[in-house]
């Protein structure tokens, strides 16, 4: 079993292989000056842009957990990410602001920003990415409750299909005292 398992050397060239035949398919040479290393080029990218199929999210969050008194909220906003729609597997790419109510704990900052990275790190779905952020602050910190807001530019929007250049989607996910309590969440937003 241990012998089905690619090195990431061996899955980068795999997929460099693939990207020449797209290459090949779409009636280019990729021998052509422009394009010879295209292919390993394209499969390096595609490699980092799915980083968050190699990380675990919970381990990520609980490198920095501490405790904390307070009851307010917390909010980190504008989390700048980039990820891959997987109907397309074009980018789409936005900010997505966290809040959340502690529990007794909180968490380091720059974790929310490093967990927002491992859901967008996939082919993934706008929809998806934020209830996954949602989840696991809720999960990982026992919070009162967490609300996500994510917005975003689809280029499958924007280059292909509809064509709509100025088209943006925005979801919002929430958990515990910000499902049962409008005004907390009217609160999360005008701190936005």
């Amino acid at each position: 079993m241990a012998d089905l398992i690619k090195t990431p050397d061996e899955i980068i060239a795999e997929l460099a292989s693939h990207y020449r035949a797209i290459i090949e398919l779409l009636g280019e040479d990729p021998e052509r000056e422009g394009l010879v290393k295209t292919p390993m080029r394209a499969a390096k990218a595609m490699y980092q842009a799915t980083s968050g199929y190699r990380e675990n999210p919970d381990g990520v969050m609980k490198q920095a957990i501490f405790e904390y008194a307070g009851s307010q909220i917390i909010v980190v906003k504008d989390i700048e990410f980039y990820s891959l729609c997987e109907h397309h597997i074009l980018p789409f790419f936005g900010r997505v602001s966290i809040g959340y109510i502690p529990n007794g704990n909180m968490i380091g900052l720059s974790k929310l920003a490093r967990l927002v990275n491992v859901y967008a790190r996939r082919l993934q779905v706008q929809e998806r990415l934020t209830a996954e952020v949602c989840q696991a602050v809720a999960r990982t910190l026992s919070a009162r409750g967490v609300i996500v807001s994510c917005r975003a530019e689809h280029l499958c929007m924007k280059m292909r299909g509809v064509e709509k250049q100025d088209s943006s989607t925005v979801t919002i996910d929430y958990t515990g005292e910000f499902a049962d309590n409008p005004q907390l969440r009217q609160e999360f937003f005008s701190m936005l």
